[in-house]
C-alpha cells in the first residue's frame, strides 16, 4: 500500500523528476525540480494552487521519481518522459508537424533547390523554418521563374536538353552549355535573396543590366529588369521590421475565458518568414510564465535548427537551465530574452497582439456554430456542453458504453468516460442506453464536484428514435425518484437539487445504410437540417463516441481473450502462466508441447507439467 505521506518523508534534496499515476497506475503529471523533496511536497500542501492542479492531486495515486546530477539532466528527461507518455494535465502540444524548410544541395556539382522537412548534416544550406509548405512553395517558384536553375532533382548529362531548355526555364547545365562557375554565381544570388540580403543583390543586377543595355543586349537587360523587380517584391514582402538581430522566434500569448492561444514568428535575416500558432485548453488559471516555460520545452524538443534568441513578455523560472539546454542542442549559443523597450519589445507585442486576434477569431467561429446549433435545436439557452452515448457490444457479449463530451464546440477527450452495462442481459441496446443515461445523472446530482461536472445542456445519443426514448425515460425516472425524495423530508439526505436542471433535450444522430452521419432527429422522429460546418461538427463528434466505446469493448474482449484455460489449474499463478506463454506463444502449443519441455520454465515441477497437459488435454 502506498503511503503518500510517508512517501514525502523519504524524498532527496535533489534535482530529478517526478512522476504521478492515478489508482489504475496511468502516469497524469510528469515534472523536473532542482529539489525533489522541495517541489513534490508543495502539491500535498494547502497552498493556492490552479484549479487543473487540484484537480490533479486530487486523483493522484501514487508516485515515483527519478534523481538525476542536476536540473539539465531533469529538464530533458521531463521533456522525454512527457512526449512518450503525453500525460493529460501536463502542457501537451496536439502537434506533430515537421516544418517545411527550402534547402540548396551547395556542394553538389550543379545544385538545386527544393522544399524538405529532413534536416541532414550533409554541408548544405537550409532556409527556414516555413510556416506553411505554401509559402516554401510561393518562393521555391520565385527562384525557379527567376534563375534558370536545373529543374530536374537527379542531375545526369544527357544527349540532348530537355523542354525547360527551350522554354528559356533552364541553362541546361546537363548539356555543358553553362559553365559551373556562372551556374554557381546564379546559387550564390539566390542564397543572398534567402539570407535577406538583398541590397547587394540588387545593386549587382542593376550594374548588369547597365552593362547589356550599353550592349544593346536587349534581351538580357529586359530579364534582368525584370529580376530587379522581382527581388524587390520579394523582399518587401519578407520585411518585417529593421530589427537588427538574426534568427529569432518571437513568442506572443493571449487568453480568452476558455483557452489560450500562443503565436510565433520567424523572423530570419531580419525578414520574417512566416507564423504559426496553438490553441491550449484548459489553461486559463495558469500563470503565462509557466505556459510559456511549458511550451518552449516541448516546441523546440525535436527542432532540427533553433533560432539564435527566442523572445518573450514574461521572464520565466527555469529560463537559465532552458538556455542551456538549448545552447547544447543548437550547437551555438541560443539565449531567452524578455525585452523592455524599443523595436524588440514592439515585436514581442505584436506577435501578442496577433495571438488575441487569432483568439477572437476562434471565439467568433465558436459561438457562430453554437448559434447554429441552437437555432437548428430550437432550444432555449446556446449547447455550450453536449455529451455524447453510443453502446457496444458483440451479440450481446462485454456490454459497454462510451460518452464523449462538446464544451463549447470543442471535443474534450480527457472528458470522455466509459461505462460496464451493470443490468442488462442480452443484446439490448435502448435497456443499455437507459442505465448508462441514469447513473451518469445520479454522478452529477449526488457528486456535483466530482469528475462528470455539472449536467450537459443538450444529450446526443447514437441511434434513432428508440435510443432517444431510452434516455427520455431515464430522466424521467431519476426525476421522479429525486422529486420523491425531496417531499419526503425524513428521509433527506441534505442533497439540494433543483429538478429543473434535468429538463434535458435529448436528440439522436441518425446514420444511413454505410454507417455514416444522416441527420439529427428530435424526440418527435423529425429529422433536422444541418449546413455542412454543423454536419463535420457532427460525424467527429460521433466517431469521437463510436471510438470510445469500441475502444473499451475491444479492451475488455482481449482481456477475456488472456483469461485462458492455465488460469484454471491450480498451481499456475500469474507470473507462471506468462512464463509459459511467453515461451510457447499459445495454449495449443503448450498442450502440444513435450513434459520435459514445460519443466525447463522456472517454478515448474514433474508434477505440474503432468497436470498441465493432462488439463489442456
Amino acid at each position: 500500500m502506498f503511503n503518500i505521506e510517508e512517501e514525502l518523508k523519504k524524498l532527496p534534496s535533489k534535482p530529478g523528476v517526478y512522476i504521478m499515476h492515478d489508482k489504475d497506475n496511468k502516469i497524469i503529471y510528469v515534472g523536473k525540480a532542482i529539489s525533489l523533496k522541495n517541489r513534490v511536497r508543495q502539491y500535498f500542501r494547502k497552498t493556492n494552487k490552479t484549479k487543473r492542479i487540484q484537480n490533479m492531486v486530487s486523483l493522484i495515486d501514487h508516485f515515483e521519481y527519478i534523481v538525476t546530477d542536476n536540473e539539465a539532466e531533469a529538464l530533458i528527461l521531463e521533456c522525454n518522459l512527457i512526449k512518450k507518455n503525453m500525460p493529460k494535465f501536463n502542457v501537451l502540444l496536439k502537434d506533430d508537424k515537421t516544418y517545411p524548410y527550402i534547402k540548396v544541395n551547395v556542394k553538389a556539382e550543379y545544385p538545386d533547390v527544393y522544399i524538405t522537412r529532413r534536416i541532414l548534416n550533409d554541408g548544405a544550406k537550409y532556409f527556414g523554418p516555413y510556416a506553411n509548405a505554401g509559402s516554401a512553395k510561393e518562393m521555391i517558384e520565385f527562384i525557379k521563374s527567376k534563375f534558370k536553375i536545373r529543374q530536374c532533382r537527379s542531375f545526369k548529362y544527357k544527349d540532348r536538353p530537355c523542354l525547360n531548355y527551350h522554354i528559356k526555364k533552364c541553362l541546361a547545365p546537363c548539356m555543358g552549355y553553362i559553365s559551373r562557375e556562372e551556374y554557381m554565381k546564379q546559387i550564390d544570388e539566390i542564397v543572398d535573396v534567402l539570407e535577406g540580403k538583398t541590397d547587394k543583390l540588387l545593386k549587382q543586377i542593376a550594374r548588369e543590366m547597365e552593362e547589356a543595355s550599353q550592349k544593346m543586349q536587349y534581351e538580357k537587360a529586359a530579364y534582368l529588369r525584370d529580376k530587379i523587380v522581382a527581388v524587390e517584391r520579394i523582399s518587401e514582402k519578407q520585411k518585417v521590421s529593421n530589427i537588427s538581430e538574426n534568427d529569432i522566434d518571437v513568442i506572443g500569448l493571449a487568453k480568452s475565458q476558455t483557452r489560450v492561444c500562443i503565436e510565433i514568428f520567424f523572423v530570419r535575416k531580419s525578414k520574417m518568414i512566416g507564423r504559426e500558432h496553438y490553441f491550449l485548453d484548459d489553461l486559463v488559471d495558469e500563470e503565462p510564465k509557466e505556459i510559456l516555460s511549458s511550451f518552449i520545452k516541448q516546441y523546440y524538443m525535436d527542432r532540427p535548427i533553433l533560432p539564435n534568441k527566442i523572445m518573450i513578455r514574461e521572464e520565466i523560472e527555469d529560463k537559465q537551465v532552458l538556455q542551456e539546454w538549448l545552447t547544447n542542442t543548437a550547437g551555438r549559443k541560443v539565449e531567452i530574452k524578455t525585452p523592455q523597450k524599443g523595436e524588440k519589445l514592439r515585436l514581442v507585442e505584436m506577435a501578442e497582439n496577433n495571438a488575441k486576434i487569432t483568439l477572437e477569431n476562434k471565439e467568433k467561429d465558436k459561438n457562430g456554430v453554437l448559434l447554429e446549433l441552437k437555432e437548428v435545436l430550437k432550444i432555449d439557452k446556446l449547447p455550450r456542453k453536449i455529451e455524447c452515448y453510443d453502446i457496444s457490444n458483440l451479440s450481446g457479449t462485454n456490454m459497454v458504453a462510451g460518452m464523449c463530451v462538446m464544451q463549447d464546440g470543442v471535443i474534450k477527450k480527457n472528458l470522455s468516460r466509459r461505462f460496464k452495462i451493470k443490468t442488462v442481459f442480452g443484446q439490448d441496446d435502448p435497456r443499455c442506453m437507459k442505465e448508462v443515461i441514469t447513473r451518469r445523472l445520479k454522478h452529477s446530482i449526488e457528486n456535483p464536484n466530482g469528475g462528470f461536472g455539472k449536467l450537459p445542456d443538450v444529450i446526443f445519443v447514437d441511434g434513432g428514435i428508440t435510443q432517444i426514448r431510452a434516455a427520455l425515460e431515464a430522466i424521467a425516472e431519476v426525476k421522479q425518484e429525486y422529486a420523491k425524495e425531496q417531499k419526503q423530508a425524513e428521509n433527506l439526505t441534505g442533497r439540494e437539487f433543483n429538478l429543473q436542471e434535468l429538463n434535458i433535450p435529448i436528440f439522436g444522430m441518425v446514420k444511413d445504410d454505410k454507417h455514416s452521419t444522416r441527420a439529427l432527429m428530435n424526440s418527435n422522429r423529425e429529422e433536422l437540417p444541418i449546413s455542412n460546418t454543423l454536419f463535420n461538427l457532427i460525424t467527429n463528434f460521433q466517431d469521437a463516441v463510436h471510438d470510445t466505446a469500441i475502444g473499451y469493448h475491444k479492451k475488455l474482449r482481449e482481456k477475456e481473450v488472456t483469461k485462458s484455460a492455465l488460469d484454471e489449474i491450480s498451481g499456475i499463478g500469474e507470473v507462471k502462466k506468462n512464463a509459459l506463454l511467453k515461451k510457447f506463444g499459445s495454449i495449443k502449443k503448450i498442450a502440444e508441447a513435450d513434459v520435459n519441455e514445460i519443466i525447463t520454465i522456472k517454478g515448474i515441477n514433474l508434477d505440474l507439467a503432468k497436470k498441465i497437459k493432462e488439463s489442456l488435454s
